[in-house]
């Protein structure tokens, strides 16, 4: 594309929309306008004529996705946290497409589970040419771009299933969002997760740098693309490093990339 543009999607009074999101960075919902679009985020963009404050309109997930590829323990220090080995190569996992919400939606805690955690991760959107075998320069050509996620894990059922798909495919358990950077440097970028219950006094629970991934970003694009055909909006999130804990009724999450933006999302009990 040239130059960075931030997509996201979006609630206004007309309807649903794609948008572009327009103002400096770090300027806040109060300082940001989006200019709405007649087109996918893929396309040929096509403004609409249409503006709004962005604190006027109501984010969702930034784009629609067939699957949801998870990496486990890519991270040294995570991995070490709950005692297991860095594995020799990407260790990839599946969120159905139903776990996905937006920016402010509630991450659901389902009473199957005692021990529901966050896990704050830089997120890739795959492009509009989508990824099937494809070596690191594909791999890098693939993806349209960058996005927050927060891999919410059921860590007690994690440990007590043979395999991770109930821990990690509850409805709610993959927030994605507030928008999709088009270009960034991934290479050392702050992922950070707060929590708490009074949006002032936040807890800072994890805090790494994504140059300590255990295998990069086009190496996990290119090493999923050879199991599985990544389509258009499919997200790779990239693992999780140290501070992983619980999360609970009444807490707001908060994760954030650096030179992405902010992802929260209170906490509820479905009991």
């Amino acid at each position: 594309m040239g130059f960075s543009v931030r997509f996201a999607r979006f609630v206004h009074a007309g309807g649903v929309s794609f948008g572009v999101v327009e103002g400096e960075s770090g300027a806040g919902a109060k300082g940001l306008t989006i200019a709405e679009i007649g087109s996918l985020p893929f396309e040929q963009v096509r403004f609409t004529g249409q503006r709004w404050a962005l604190a006027d309109v109501r984010l969702l997930a930034p784009i629609f996705s067939s699957k949801v590829i998870g990496v486990g323990r890519n991270y040294a220090d995570h991995a070490a946290e709950l005692g297991n080995e860095v594995p020799k190569e990407p260790l990839i996992f599946i969120k159905p497409s139903t776990s996905v919400i937006g920016p402010n939606d509630a991450i659901r805690i389902p009473p199957q589970s005692q021990q529901v955690e966050h896990e704050a991760e830089l997120a890739v959107v795959i492009g509009a040419t989508g990824a099937r075998r494809v070596d690191r320069a594909g791999a890098q050509r693939a993806i349209f771009g960058y996005t927050v996620g927060n891999d919410v894990t059921a860590r007690d059922l994690q440990r007590s299933d043979p395999q991770w798909t109930r821990a990690k495919g509850f409805d709610s358990f993959c927030p994605i969002g507030p928008w999709i950077e088009t270009d960034l440097d991934v290479s050392d970028l702050e992922v950070r997760c707060e929590v708490g219950r009074n949006p002032d006094e936040m807890e800072v629970r994890q805090l790494g740098r994504t140059k300590d991934m255990v295998f990069d970003v086009p190496t996990l694009v290119s090493y999923v693309s050879h199991v599985m055909t990544l389509l258009p909006g499919d997200i790779i999130l990239t693992g999780t490093p140290a501070g992983v804990s619980q999360i609970v009724s009444g807490e707001t999450v908060m994760v954030s990339v650096q030179g992405i933006g902010e992802l929260r999302n209170p906490v509820v009990s479905l009991d």
